[in-house]
Order: C-alpha cells, then sequence, then structure tokens
C-alpha cells in the first residue's frame, strides 16, 4: 500500500510538473485578459493637452482633440487634431492599427496642405516632436508583442504584475518593454522602454485612472521620461465621451484636409 501511494503521489507531482503554466504563458495570459477587459467600449472622443520639456526644463504646450474607433478583427482607428498652438493648429493625424500587419498613418501637415503616410519603416520616430514614439501611440494589439511573466511587484501602493513584451512587427525602435499591470484594472502603471542595444531609454509614468461606462479604465496622465535626451513630454486628458455615434467615415483618410 505504501509502494502504491507513492508512485501516486509521484504521478501527481509529475501530472502538476506537465500542466504548469509557463512564464510566457502567464505572460501572454495577463496581455489577453488585459485586452478582454478592454473590449466593447466602441467609440470615444477626448480633450488632450500636451507638455513638452527639454532638457533644461523649459517648457512648451499644445492643445489637441482625439476620437478613436474600436474595430472588431483588427486594431483600433484613431484620430487627433492639434488646435493650439497657431504654428501647429489644424495639423492631424490618423492611424489605423492592425494585429498582424504594419499600421496605417497619415500625418496631415495644413502648412503645405499635404497629406504624408508614416512609413511603416519610421514608426520609431518621434511623434510632433514629443518623446513618444509613432509606434508608442498604436492601441497596443495583443499579436504585436511575445510576452514574459516576469514576477508580482507592489508600485505606488499598487499590486502589481511585472511582465516583458517584446514587439514582433518590422521596425520598431525597441528590443523589449518592461509593463507593471495593476492586478485590479488590469492596465498598465509604469513601462520600461529599452532600445536596439537593449539600454534602458525611456520610462512611461501613467496615473489619474478613473472608469467609465462601470467597466473600461482610462489613465488622465501620462509621463514619459527619455533618459538618455533628459527631455520628457506629458499627456493629460480631460472630458472623455463614449459611445458618440463614431463610425467609419470620421476616419476617412481623403477627408483630413477637411477637418477643423
Amino acid at each position: 500500500m505504501k509502494k502504491i501511494l507513492t508512485a501516486l503521489s509521484i504521478g501527481l507531482l509529475l501530472g502538476n510538473v506537465c500542466f504548469a503554466e509557463t512564464a510566457e504563458q502567464k505572460g501572454l495570459a495577463i496581455a489577453v485578459e488585459a485586452d478582454k477587459r478592454d473590449t466593447g467600449w466602441g467609440d470615444s472622443s477626448t480633450e488632450m493637452f500636451m507638455t513638452l520639456r527639454n532638457s533644461q526644463g523649459q517648457e512648451s504646450k499644445r492643445q489637441m482633440r482625439t476620437k478613436a474607433l474600436e474595430v472588431q478583427g483588427d486594431g483600433d482607428k484613431s484620430l487627433t487634431i492639434f488646435d493650439e498652438p497657431r504654428d501647429v493648429k489644424g495639423t492631424a493625424f490618423l492611424s489605423f492599427t492592425h494585429a498582424k500587419t504594419p499600421d496605417d498613418q497619415w500625418l496631415f501637415l495644413p502648412a503645405l496642405q499635404r497629406v504624408k503616410r508614416i512609413s511603416s519603416a519610421n514608426k520609431s520616430g518621434p511623434f510632433m516632436g514629443s518623446e513618444f514614439a509613432y509606434e508608442d501611440i498604436s492601441s497596443q494589439e495583443v499579436e504585436k508583442y511575445t510576452y514574459k511573466y516576469l514576477r508580482d511587484e507592489k508600485i505606488n501602493g499598487k499590486d502589481c504584475f511585472v511582465i516583458e513584451r517584446k514587439p514582433t512587427y518590422e521596425h520598431s525602435g525597441y528590443t523589449r518593454m518592461i509593463s507593471w499591470i495593476d492586478k485590479t484594472m488590469y492596465q498598465a502603471v509604469k513601462v520600461e522602454f529599452y532600445d536596439r542595444k537593449d539600454s534602458l531609454l525611456k520610462t512611461l509614468t501613467i496615473a489619474g485612472h478613473k472608469q467609465y461606462l462601470s467597466k473600461f479604465w482610462r489613465a488622465h496622465q501620462m509621463e514619459m521620461v527619455n533618459h538618455q535626451t533628459k527631455k520628457s513630454t506629458t499627456l493629460e486628458w480631460k472630458n472623455y465621451k463614449f459611445k458618440t455615434g463614431l463610425s467609419e467615415r470620421d476616419f476617412d483618410k481623403n477627408a483630413l484636409k477637411r477637418l477643423r
């Protein structure tokens, strides 16, 4: 009887080992759950304020409006229109994010009355002179990365999963990103970005989360600090609105020149 119990114990132990979740599986599961919890918002609009700081701490400010459309079976669409200051007024940025193919992005420059397509090879370039790259402001589709769970950790009193993401798409400016995901909201509260030499390039701090429609969490402040240039950019959001009736027609690249 003792030998039988020992054999059963070893069998159960081996079974647990066989079915143990790997760090990669757990990291992917966290990302999938975060994406699942943020599905179903439809469309949204908000006001956004950008503060750029140079290495000496001097500031310049910009004001814009953003709209977003959730797309089933693919990445989301977003439109950003600059209202202030005067030298960028009327500039518009349109992004069609895709899960498995390169994103489509266009920039309308009012001074030239020209719509410029952003090359997929230029996704690591700075967005409007900020410390945010074009790839940072695209929707973060699960399929665009591989994942690995690293550890649990508290940050600012919040229990977080810490996971590593590595881009699977071409022309990324990053080798990897380390994200702290709040266990309650399943939203990132901090992200570290590592450049192509695998050196720490930037840190993004995300705060002021609020819940909308009793389900969807949105941050109201993000600060991106570039450790190599000593520059930083802060984004702030106000007046979030959801399910306002936006449609595909509101995200037509051919209408960029007519936006107001």
